[in-house]
């Protein structure tokens, strides 16, 4: 069966370089939605955990409840609570949502600062704290998030500035209305690793403690190395002659004798099928016509072949992103710490 095998070195040395961005490894929240960005959910909060993370961030009530004894903290970013939990709090996305969050629910507001997507706007600051208070909901945190953190331009800028107008703001309500002090958080992997001074409470790191972060050359961090690599193990071999075929659809048309093997990795295990015929290994071995979906075909004869060990490749030649490269890899194939 294919296999994803996970460096310990390299992540823990990518929370050794987070750690002296972030000042502290204790400001370090650890994104784990998405089964980890593909790493899988247990594994990587087990290795979390061994490092010293006590914060972790998710999407849902059913993955915070699988990580709960390794961590102190966890964020809830887009769910309601289903039971009471000492460690978890929830994300408001959306003021008319207030109301459905039970008296004394830890919450952290999500204030919109351009990207238009979740949280409140910024004209809603005071009339959310005051929605919150009349719920009886224990304010902790505010926080936003960047949608242009990877990519020059002044949007970064701009939402950096908001959320500077939106701290101040935050303090004054919270004392009006009868709040602890709170909490902010703004910085992504990207905003993380392109501010120079951080001074939040914490910062949500994704992507780059995965090893595959991809920013502007100018901002680029060379020293994260990719913490997943996945195999494949070969299913059957077989010798062509020239002008013999490939696959579904015959796309492939072998210009020699050769012989051409497949492999248990497909598009059902989470191989991009717009790769097919355009992809090539990390050891230079070409896949052979379209992928299937749970066999792909390689011009080689190996046992077990090396599918990728850096997703950002694998998106380039997919004309996508690094991130739909992990979390596409099914929760089922075996990961191996390494």
């Amino acid at each position: 069966m294919a296999f994803i095998t996970l460096n310990k070195n390299n992540f823990f040395n990518i929370l050794d370089i987070i750690s002296k961005r972030s000042k502290a490894k204790d400001k370090i929240a650890l994104v784990l939605k998405d089964n980890a960005y593909g790493h899988g959910l247990l594994e990587v909060a087990s290795l979390a955990q061994e490092y010293g993370i006590s914060r972790a961030v998710v999407q849902s009530v059913a993955e915070a409840k699988k990580i709960e004894d390794f961590f102190e903290y966890i964020l809830v970013l887009a769910d309601f609570p289903k039971e009471k939990s000492k460690k978890t709090r929830y994300t408001i996305n959306d003021i008319k949502t207030i109301k459905q969050f039970p008296k004394n629910t830890k919450v952290e507001l999500k204030v919109d600062t351009g990207m238009h997507r979740n949280g409140i706007a910024m004209s809603e600051l005071e009339a959310a704290f005051e929605m919150i208070k009349k719920q009886e909901l224990r304010l902790e945190a505010v926080f936003t998030h960047h949608g242009c953190a990877d990519e020059l331009g002044e949007f970064f800028d701009l939402q950096n500035r908001n959320f500077d107008e939106v701290k101040r703001s935050s303090k004054e309500l919270a004392k009006k209305y009868g709040f602890g002090e709170l909490r902010f958080h703004s910085c992504n992997s990207a905003a993380l690793f392109r501010t120079e001074n951080f001074d939040e409470d914490m910062a949500r790191v994704g992507i780059a403690a995965y090893g595959c972060m991809q920013l502007p050359s100018a901002f680029d961090e060379k020293a994260l190395k990719p913490v997943l690599s996945l195999f494949a193990k070969k299913i059957s071999s077989r010798e062509l002659k020239k002008g013999d075929r490939v696959g579904y659809g015959a796309t492939y048309t072998a210009d020699k004798d050769c012989v051409v093997s497949s492999y248990d990795f497909g598009y059902g295990d989470g191989f991009l099928r717009v790769c097919s015929n355009n992809y090539s290994t990390p050891n230079n071995i070409k896949l052979l016509g379209r992928i299937s979906m749970d066999n792909s075909s390689f011009l080689s004869d190996e046992n077990e072949l090396l599918i990728f060990d850096d997703a950002r490749v694998v998106a380039r030649e997919a004309k996508t992103i690094g991130y739909e490269v992990l979390t596409s890899l099914k929760a089922d194939i075996k990961r191996v710490l390494v």
